[in-house]
């Protein structure tokens, strides 16, 4: 898996990840990613243009989105306590950019 860049945006409780993606097999994206910060993959939604995944890192609940049109993707937490959690994955996914 390589990536782009990364980029935490703790207004918004999210890590920004640059990556090339190819939306119709996103599951070769996130999977691996999955994989490489060590969560679990607990719910998978996706629409036309879009893809929500539901992970699970030691007990954090966090998503994963992707969005077509605009090519982004993040990783994001609902609780401010949580930031701290993106904060390592930051760190442990700075080794794939």
């Amino acid at each position: 898996m390589k990536l782009d860049s990364i980029l935490l945006i703790p207004e918004s409780n999210s890590l920004s990840i640059q990556a090339k993606i190819d939306f119709e097999a996103f599951e070769l994206f996130a999977e691996p990613l999955a994989v490489a910060i060590d969560a679990k993959v607990i719910e998978r939604q996706w629409g036309a243009d879009r893809y929500q995944w539901l992970l699970e890192f030691e007990g954090t609940y966090i998503q994963l989105n992707y969005e077509f049109y605009g090519d982004v993707c993040w990783l994001s937490v609902e609780q401010n306590d949580d930031f701290e959690v993106l904060e390592f994955l930051a760190n442990l996914l700075g080794r794939h950019t």
